[in-house]
Protein backbone atom coordinates (compact mmCIF):
# COMPACT_ATOMS: atom_id res chain seq x y z
CA UNK A 1 0.00 0.00 0.00
CA UNK A 2 1.93 3.13 -1.47
CA UNK A 3 -0.13 5.87 -2.38
CA UNK A 4 -1.65 8.31 0.20
CA UNK A 5 -4.98 6.49 0.76
CA UNK A 6 -3.60 3.35 1.24
CA UNK A 7 -0.41 4.10 3.13
CA UNK A 8 0.33 1.58 6.18
CA UNK A 9 1.04 4.61 9.08
CA UNK A 10 -2.34 6.79 7.43
CA UNK A 11 -4.25 3.49 8.03
CA UNK A 12 -2.85 3.02 11.03
CA UNK A 13 -3.64 6.44 12.62
CA UNK A 14 -6.70 6.78 11.07
CA UNK A 15 -7.75 3.70 12.69
CA UNK A 16 -6.68 4.49 15.99
CA UNK A 17 -8.86 7.95 15.86
CA UNK A 18 -11.55 5.51 14.89
CA UNK A 19 -10.83 3.76 18.25
CA UNK A 20 -10.80 7.07 20.45
CA UNK A 21 -14.04 8.66 18.80
CA UNK A 22 -16.25 5.51 19.22
CA UNK A 23 -17.69 5.35 21.93
CA UNK A 24 -17.16 1.71 23.82
CA UNK A 25 -20.49 1.85 25.29
CA UNK A 26 -22.51 1.76 21.90
CA UNK A 27 -22.90 -0.65 19.15
CA UNK A 28 -22.63 1.19 15.37
CA UNK A 29 -23.81 -0.63 12.55
CA UNK A 30 -22.85 0.87 9.16
CA UNK A 31 -24.10 -0.37 5.84
CA UNK A 32 -21.84 0.04 2.49
CA UNK A 33 -24.50 0.16 -0.16
CA UNK A 34 -21.92 -0.21 -2.86
CA UNK A 35 -20.67 -3.86 -4.11
CA UNK A 36 -16.87 -1.88 -4.54
CA UNK A 37 -17.03 -1.16 -1.52
CA UNK A 38 -17.72 -4.41 -0.27
CA UNK A 39 -15.24 -5.89 -1.86
CA UNK A 40 -12.62 -3.33 -1.30
CA UNK A 41 -13.68 -3.97 2.50
CA UNK A 42 -13.19 -7.92 2.45
CA UNK A 43 -9.77 -7.58 0.75
CA UNK A 44 -8.12 -4.97 2.50
CA UNK A 45 -9.18 -6.60 5.47
CA UNK A 46 -10.76 -3.10 7.07
CA UNK A 47 -13.30 -4.58 9.20
CA UNK A 48 -10.78 -6.28 11.21
CA UNK A 49 -9.16 -3.04 11.80
CA UNK A 50 -11.98 -1.87 13.98
CA UNK A 51 -13.09 -1.77 17.27
CA UNK A 52 -15.74 -4.84 17.87
CA UNK A 53 -18.44 -2.70 18.31
CA UNK A 54 -18.06 -1.10 14.84
CA UNK A 55 -20.09 -3.47 12.95
CA UNK A 56 -20.03 -3.30 8.62
CA UNK A 57 -22.63 -4.41 7.13
CA UNK A 58 -23.23 -5.31 3.41
CA UNK A 59 -26.56 -3.95 1.72
CA UNK A 60 -28.23 -3.68 -2.11
CA UNK A 61 -24.93 -2.15 -3.41
CA UNK A 62 -24.20 -4.47 -6.14
CA UNK A 63 -26.23 -4.23 -9.63
CA UNK A 64 -26.23 -7.74 -10.22
CA UNK A 65 -27.16 -8.80 -6.49
CA UNK A 66 -30.38 -6.94 -6.78
CA UNK A 67 -31.52 -7.97 -10.54
CA UNK A 68 -34.74 -10.12 -9.58
CA UNK A 69 -34.92 -14.00 -10.69
CA UNK A 70 -37.80 -12.81 -12.99
CA UNK A 71 -35.62 -10.39 -14.46
CA UNK A 72 -32.56 -12.72 -15.20
CA UNK A 73 -35.18 -15.37 -16.56
CA UNK A 74 -36.12 -13.09 -18.82
CA UNK A 75 -32.50 -12.59 -19.99
CA UNK A 76 -31.82 -16.09 -20.42
CA UNK A 77 -34.96 -16.96 -22.35
CA UNK A 78 -34.22 -14.49 -24.93
CA UNK A 79 -30.77 -15.47 -25.21
CA UNK A 80 -32.56 -19.52 -25.99
CA UNK A 81 -34.61 -18.17 -28.79
CA UNK A 82 -37.63 -16.76 -26.64
CA UNK A 83 -38.38 -13.83 -29.17
CA UNK A 84 -41.28 -13.10 -30.68
CA UNK A 85 -41.31 -10.29 -33.06
CA UNK A 86 -37.95 -11.37 -34.76
CA UNK A 87 -36.43 -14.14 -36.03
CA UNK A 88 -34.73 -16.27 -32.67
CA UNK A 89 -31.79 -16.74 -34.69
CA UNK A 90 -30.96 -13.91 -35.45
CA UNK A 91 -30.73 -12.72 -31.54
CA UNK A 92 -27.40 -11.99 -30.10
CA UNK A 93 -26.88 -11.02 -26.15
CA UNK A 94 -24.11 -8.44 -25.28
CA UNK A 95 -23.26 -8.40 -21.08
CA UNK A 96 -21.10 -7.22 -19.10
CA UNK A 97 -18.57 -10.50 -17.51
CA UNK A 98 -21.03 -10.77 -14.16
CA UNK A 99 -24.39 -11.64 -15.88
CA UNK A 100 -22.70 -14.73 -17.48
CA UNK A 101 -22.98 -16.88 -14.54
CA UNK A 102 -26.16 -15.90 -12.78
CA UNK A 103 -28.52 -18.75 -13.03
CA UNK A 104 -31.93 -18.96 -14.03
CA UNK A 105 -34.96 -20.92 -12.26
CA UNK A 106 -34.33 -23.78 -15.00
CA UNK A 107 -30.58 -23.89 -14.17
CA UNK A 108 -29.75 -22.50 -17.45
CA UNK A 109 -27.45 -18.90 -17.57
CA UNK A 110 -26.14 -16.89 -20.14
CA UNK A 111 -23.28 -19.17 -19.63
CA UNK A 112 -24.64 -22.44 -20.94
CA UNK A 113 -26.43 -19.99 -23.46
CA UNK A 114 -22.79 -18.63 -24.94
CA UNK A 115 -21.74 -22.32 -25.26
CA UNK A 116 -24.44 -24.02 -26.73
CA UNK A 117 -25.68 -21.53 -28.93
CA UNK A 118 -22.50 -18.99 -29.57
CA UNK A 119 -24.54 -15.82 -29.12
CA UNK A 120 -23.73 -14.37 -25.70
CA UNK A 121 -21.12 -11.78 -26.28
CA UNK A 122 -18.75 -10.16 -23.24
CA UNK A 123 -18.06 -6.83 -23.60
CA UNK A 124 -16.55 -4.13 -21.24
CA UNK A 125 -18.51 -0.79 -22.76
CA UNK A 126 -22.39 -0.86 -24.62
CA UNK A 127 -20.64 0.54 -27.23
CA UNK A 128 -19.14 -2.33 -27.86
CA UNK A 129 -22.19 -3.89 -29.07
CA UNK A 130 -22.19 -0.89 -31.30
CA UNK A 131 -19.49 -2.13 -33.71
CA UNK A 132 -21.05 -5.55 -33.54
CA UNK A 133 -24.11 -4.48 -35.12
CA UNK A 134 -22.33 -2.35 -37.50
CA UNK A 135 -20.40 -5.44 -38.73
CA UNK A 136 -23.47 -7.85 -38.81
CA UNK A 137 -26.67 -6.22 -39.66
CA UNK A 138 -28.28 -9.30 -40.43
CA UNK A 139 -28.21 -10.43 -36.55
CA UNK A 140 -29.87 -8.11 -33.22
CA UNK A 141 -27.66 -7.16 -30.69
CA UNK A 142 -29.50 -6.86 -27.46
CA UNK A 143 -27.46 -5.18 -25.03
CA UNK A 144 -28.36 -6.25 -21.00
CA UNK A 145 -28.65 -3.14 -18.85
CA UNK A 146 -27.51 -3.78 -15.55
CA UNK A 147 -26.57 -1.07 -13.14
CA UNK A 148 -27.22 2.02 -10.90
CA UNK A 149 -26.87 5.83 -12.18
CA UNK A 150 -23.10 4.96 -12.63
CA UNK A 151 -23.78 2.97 -15.68
CA UNK A 152 -27.03 3.96 -16.75
CA UNK A 153 -25.85 6.87 -18.90
CA UNK A 154 -23.37 4.54 -20.88
CA UNK A 155 -26.55 2.37 -21.66
CA UNK A 156 -28.28 5.68 -22.70
CA UNK A 157 -25.28 6.31 -24.54
CA UNK A 158 -25.42 3.28 -26.57
CA UNK A 159 -29.11 4.32 -28.13
CA UNK A 160 -28.74 7.88 -28.47
CA UNK A 161 -25.65 6.90 -30.94
CA UNK A 162 -27.63 3.83 -32.46
CA UNK A 163 -30.26 6.20 -33.54
CA UNK A 164 -28.25 9.45 -34.35
CA UNK A 165 -26.20 6.98 -36.79
CA UNK A 166 -29.63 4.73 -37.90
CA UNK A 167 -28.93 1.71 -36.86
CA UNK A 168 -31.47 -0.57 -36.03
CA UNK A 169 -30.42 -3.66 -34.93
CA UNK A 170 -29.52 -3.08 -31.61
CA UNK A 171 -32.37 -2.92 -28.81
CA UNK A 172 -31.53 -2.82 -24.91
CA UNK A 173 -32.83 -4.73 -21.97
CA UNK A 174 -33.09 -2.17 -19.41
CA UNK A 175 -32.72 -3.74 -16.11
CA UNK A 176 -31.08 -0.41 -14.55
CA UNK A 177 -31.93 0.34 -10.90
CA UNK A 178 -31.74 4.10 -9.04
CA UNK A 179 -30.49 4.13 -5.32
CA UNK A 180 -33.42 6.60 -3.41
CA UNK A 181 -35.87 4.27 -2.94
CA UNK A 182 -33.86 1.34 -1.67
CA UNK A 183 -32.30 3.91 1.08
CA UNK A 184 -36.44 4.91 1.90
CA UNK A 185 -37.09 0.83 2.02
CA UNK A 186 -33.66 0.00 4.75
CA UNK A 187 -34.82 3.61 6.50
CA UNK A 188 -38.49 2.36 7.23
CA UNK A 189 -37.03 -1.21 7.89
CA UNK A 190 -36.94 -1.41 11.43
CA UNK A 191 -35.19 -5.19 11.21
CA UNK A 192 -31.86 -3.68 9.36
CA UNK A 193 -31.01 -1.37 12.32
CA UNK A 194 -28.54 0.85 10.48
CA UNK A 195 -26.77 3.97 12.21
CA UNK A 196 -25.04 5.21 8.96
CA UNK A 197 -24.43 4.73 5.00
CA UNK A 198 -21.39 4.45 3.39
CA UNK A 199 -22.74 6.04 0.37
CA UNK A 200 -21.24 5.03 -2.79
CA UNK A 201 -18.53 7.28 -4.57
CA UNK A 202 -19.38 6.44 -7.74
CA UNK A 203 -23.03 7.24 -7.77
CA UNK A 204 -22.16 10.04 -6.45
CA UNK A 205 -20.01 11.18 -9.32
CA UNK A 206 -23.51 11.53 -11.58
CA UNK A 207 -25.95 12.23 -9.13
CA UNK A 208 -24.41 14.60 -6.63
CA UNK A 209 -24.97 14.31 -3.08
CA UNK A 210 -28.70 15.40 -2.91
CA UNK A 211 -30.44 11.79 -3.16
CA UNK A 212 -29.24 11.06 0.03
CA UNK A 213 -30.76 14.01 2.06
CA UNK A 214 -33.62 11.32 2.74
CA UNK A 215 -30.82 9.24 5.25
CA UNK A 216 -30.29 12.23 7.10
CA UNK A 217 -33.56 13.48 7.92
CA UNK A 218 -34.49 10.21 9.34
CA UNK A 219 -31.42 11.21 11.31
CA UNK A 220 -28.79 8.25 10.08
CA UNK A 221 -25.76 9.23 9.22
CA UNK A 222 -24.49 9.63 5.72
CA UNK A 223 -21.09 9.66 4.00
CA UNK A 224 -20.24 10.00 0.42
CA UNK A 225 -16.85 7.87 0.50
CA UNK A 226 -14.35 6.13 -1.94
CA UNK A 227 -12.46 3.13 -2.90
CA UNK A 228 -9.34 3.06 -0.92
CA UNK A 229 -8.39 1.84 2.44
CA UNK A 230 -8.00 5.36 3.53
CA UNK A 231 -11.64 6.46 1.68
CA UNK A 232 -13.18 3.99 3.40
CA UNK A 233 -11.93 4.61 7.15
CA UNK A 234 -12.31 8.47 7.01
CA UNK A 235 -16.16 7.73 6.49
CA UNK A 236 -16.44 5.85 8.80
CA UNK A 237 -14.91 8.06 11.13
CA UNK A 238 -17.29 10.87 10.12
CA UNK A 239 -20.05 8.20 10.59
CA UNK A 240 -19.44 7.90 13.97
CA UNK A 241 -18.58 11.29 14.71
CA UNK A 242 -22.31 12.68 13.61
CA UNK A 243 -23.72 9.54 15.99
CA UNK A 244 -21.77 10.77 18.22
CA UNK A 245 -22.96 14.51 17.69
CA UNK A 246 -26.23 13.58 17.17
CA UNK A 247 -25.38 15.94 13.96
CA UNK A 248 -26.56 13.89 10.69
CA UNK A 249 -25.55 15.76 7.48
CA UNK A 250 -24.31 14.63 3.92
CA UNK A 251 -20.50 14.88 4.21
CA UNK A 252 -18.21 14.74 1.02
CA UNK A 253 -15.28 12.48 2.23
CA UNK A 254 -14.67 12.29 -1.92
CA UNK A 255 -14.09 15.44 -2.95
CA UNK A 256 -11.16 14.64 -5.45
CA UNK A 257 -14.16 13.08 -7.84
CA UNK A 258 -17.79 13.49 -6.38
CA UNK A 259 -19.58 17.10 -6.15
CA UNK A 260 -22.74 18.04 -4.83
CA UNK A 261 -24.31 18.77 -8.46
CA UNK A 262 -22.71 15.39 -9.82
CA UNK A 263 -22.24 15.12 -13.86
CA UNK A 264 -25.10 17.58 -15.26
CA UNK A 265 -24.43 16.03 -18.90
CA UNK A 266 -24.67 12.44 -17.69
CA UNK A 267 -27.66 13.13 -16.37
CA UNK A 268 -29.19 15.00 -19.38
CA UNK A 269 -28.63 12.24 -21.23
CA UNK A 270 -30.05 9.75 -19.04
CA UNK A 271 -33.20 11.30 -18.73
CA UNK A 272 -33.59 11.96 -22.70
CA UNK A 273 -33.38 8.46 -23.18
CA UNK A 274 -34.76 6.84 -19.79
CA UNK A 275 -37.98 7.66 -17.81
CA UNK A 276 -38.63 6.00 -13.89
CA UNK A 277 -40.51 3.37 -13.26
CA UNK A 278 -41.44 0.72 -10.81
CA UNK A 279 -38.86 -2.01 -10.56
CA UNK A 280 -38.22 -5.62 -9.01
CA UNK A 281 -35.32 -5.92 -6.53
CA UNK A 282 -34.68 -9.37 -5.53
CA UNK A 283 -34.77 -9.48 -1.41
CA UNK A 284 -36.68 -5.94 -1.77
CA UNK A 285 -39.53 -6.40 -3.51
CA UNK A 286 -41.09 -4.08 -5.83
CA UNK A 287 -39.82 -0.57 -5.59
CA UNK A 288 -41.83 2.21 -6.64
CA UNK A 289 -40.20 4.66 -9.89
CA UNK A 290 -37.05 2.78 -8.80
CA UNK A 291 -36.34 1.35 -12.25
CA UNK A 292 -35.03 2.71 -15.68
CA UNK A 293 -37.79 2.65 -18.82
CA UNK A 294 -36.81 3.53 -22.20
CA UNK A 295 -38.86 6.56 -23.12
CA UNK A 296 -41.50 6.14 -26.18
CA UNK A 297 -39.69 8.26 -28.24
CA UNK A 298 -36.90 5.02 -28.25
CA UNK A 299 -39.28 2.53 -28.39
CA UNK A 300 -37.92 0.73 -31.19
CA UNK A 301 -34.43 0.21 -28.90
CA UNK A 302 -36.53 -1.31 -26.21
CA UNK A 303 -36.30 -4.79 -26.39
CA UNK A 304 -39.17 -5.05 -23.25
CA UNK A 305 -41.46 -4.29 -26.04
CA UNK A 306 -39.48 -5.63 -28.97
CA UNK A 307 -40.05 -8.92 -27.61
CA UNK A 308 -42.95 -8.70 -25.49
CA UNK A 309 -41.15 -9.63 -22.58
CA UNK A 310 -43.43 -10.21 -19.66
CA UNK A 311 -42.03 -7.69 -16.64
CA UNK A 312 -44.40 -9.42 -14.58
CA UNK A 313 -43.81 -13.09 -14.28
CA UNK A 314 -43.91 -14.34 -11.08
CA UNK A 315 -40.21 -15.29 -9.19
CA UNK A 316 -39.91 -18.83 -8.17
CA UNK A 317 -39.29 -19.89 -5.11
CA UNK A 318 -35.53 -20.49 -4.07
CA UNK A 319 -33.35 -21.80 -0.88
CA UNK A 320 -31.07 -18.98 -1.47
CA UNK A 321 -31.03 -16.15 1.06
CA UNK A 322 -29.53 -13.18 -1.32
CA UNK A 323 -32.60 -10.87 -0.12
CA UNK A 324 -32.00 -11.23 3.59
CA UNK A 325 -28.08 -10.68 2.82
CA UNK A 326 -28.77 -7.40 1.07
CA UNK A 327 -31.23 -5.90 3.72
CA UNK A 328 -28.56 -6.72 5.46
CA UNK A 329 -30.08 -8.91 8.45
CA UNK A 330 -27.43 -11.80 7.78
CA UNK A 331 -23.97 -12.61 6.94
CA UNK A 332 -23.10 -14.17 4.11
CA UNK A 333 -21.76 -16.79 6.11
CA UNK A 334 -25.40 -17.65 7.29
CA UNK A 335 -26.87 -18.72 4.61
CA UNK A 336 -26.94 -22.90 4.72
CA UNK A 337 -25.80 -22.88 0.92
CA UNK A 338 -22.48 -20.40 0.99
CA UNK A 339 -19.92 -22.55 0.31
CA UNK A 340 -21.38 -25.93 0.48
CA UNK A 341 -23.93 -26.00 -2.93
CA UNK A 342 -22.77 -22.38 -3.07
CA UNK A 343 -19.51 -21.68 -4.38
CA UNK A 344 -18.57 -19.40 -7.14
CA UNK A 345 -18.33 -22.31 -9.43
CA UNK A 346 -21.52 -23.32 -8.88
CA UNK A 347 -23.86 -20.66 -7.47
CA UNK A 348 -26.94 -20.52 -6.51
CA UNK A 349 -27.52 -16.77 -6.19
CA UNK A 350 -25.98 -13.71 -8.07
CA UNK A 351 -24.29 -12.58 -4.46
CA UNK A 352 -22.17 -15.07 -5.09
CA UNK A 353 -21.16 -14.82 -8.67
CA UNK A 354 -21.03 -11.17 -8.93
CA UNK A 355 -17.53 -9.91 -8.83
CA UNK A 356 -18.68 -7.24 -6.65
CA UNK A 357 -21.28 -9.33 -4.59
CA UNK A 358 -21.14 -10.05 -0.48
CA UNK A 359 -21.36 -14.00 -0.91
CA UNK A 360 -18.39 -13.76 -3.60
CA UNK A 361 -16.36 -11.28 -1.12
CA UNK A 362 -16.85 -13.49 1.93
CA UNK A 363 -16.06 -16.54 0.26
CA UNK A 364 -12.68 -15.03 -2.19
CA UNK A 365 -11.34 -13.21 1.12
CA UNK A 366 -12.99 -16.04 3.57
CA UNK A 367 -13.96 -13.07 6.15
Amino acid sequence: MNNIFSNIDAVKHMTAAISREADPERAYRIMEVCGTHTMSIARYGIASLLPANISLVSGPGCPVCVTSQADIDNSIDLAYGAARKLDSGAVQITTFGDMLRVTGSDGRSLYNAKAERNNVHIIYSPLDTLSLAKDNPDKHYVFMAVGFETTTPMAAGLVHTAAQQGISNISVLSMCKTMPAAFDLLLADPNAKIDGFLCPGNVSIITGSSIYEPIVAAKKAAAIVGFEPMDILSGVLEIIRQINKNDYHVANTYTRAASSDGNKKAQALTNKIFEPCDARWRGLGWLKGSGMAIRYEYMDYDAISLYNLNTRREEQPTQCRCGDILRGYIAPSACPLFGKACTPMTAVGPCMVSSEGACAAYYKYRI
